[in-house]
């Protein structure tokens, strides 16, 4: 089995920490996106519209062709369904996965276990398996009225711990609670994942965001960017930009 080094990654270049959300109605226009952005970017997030929409076999083509692809499913279910579906994530050869840790330890520590013991039998690569902790959507209020007392910081943080005492990868954070999380964390290596990055877009539905450059700063491995990018007249150029404006700030 060939393991994913999370050592690697304080080494990487603003461009291979961009994964592009190809989060769009059809396979035909996630083609398109690809084709204008491979070699430009890090990696692709198929999430849950896409994947609805043209199902694993589009994964799999993807995975074929030698993308790195972060399977955005956020699994939640009980941990027999969670890790059977990552084991099948695993199969696709997707690079990394999410599920979320409100489902709890013995979902998340289940997950992993079964993950790595298929992909030791049957020679897999496997996939880097990371946390959602709380949605960038969600703010104060949200937490309120699900009975989540706790701040939301608090509560960010209190999931990461979690998830990394359960042997995941890395979590799902919000920009806002970055540098909170890589405080809290023990393990170097541990991921941080971050959506909500807003650069020359407007801040939509999400709620807690940073650009890519303050999110890069206060610690997170990778970005996941959809409609700066996607939304753009031009995709290449805002990734070129986006990358612009990191390099010139450090």
């Amino acid at each position: 089995m060939t393991k994913p080094f999370a050592s690697e990654y304080p080494s990487l270049s603003p461009k291979e920490r961009i994964i592009v959300a190809l989060d769009v109605p059809t396979a035909e226009e996630a083609r398109e996106i690809v084709r204008e952005l491979r070699g430009e970017v890090g990696a692709f997030k198929i999430g849950s519209q896409v994947f609805t929409a043209a199902g694993s076999s589009f994964v799999k083509e993807l995975t074929d062709s030698g993308l790195k692809i972060f399977l955005d499913l956020k699994f939640h279910d009980i941990p027999n369904t969670v890790a059977n579906a990552a084991i099948e994530a695993a199969r696709l050869g997707v690079w990394m996965l999410n599920v979320h840790t409100l489902g709890g330890s013995e979902m998340m520590k289940r997950t992993v276990d079964e993950v790595r013991l298929v992909c030791e039998k049957e020679g897999l690569v496997r996939p880097l398996i990371i946390g959602v902790t709380i949605l960038t959507s969600s703010t104060q209020s949200v937490l309120d009225e699900i009975g989540i007392t706790c701040g939301v910081q608090e509560q960010v943080v209190k999931l990461a711990k979690l998830a990394a005492d359960c042997g995941l990868d890395g979590v799902v954070a919000s920009p806002q609670e970055i540098a909170a999380v890589r405080e809290a964390m023990t393990k170097p290596d541990f991921l941080i994942v971050t959506p909500g990055i807003r650069q020359f877009a407007t801040k939509d539905d999400q709620k807690r965001v940073k650009t890519f450059t303050e999110a890069i700063k206060d610690g997170a491995d990778f970005a996941v960017i959809g409609r700066p990018i996607i939304q753009a007249n031009d995709r290449l150029e805002a990734v070129r930009r986006i990358i612009g404006e990191t390099i010139t700030t450090h």
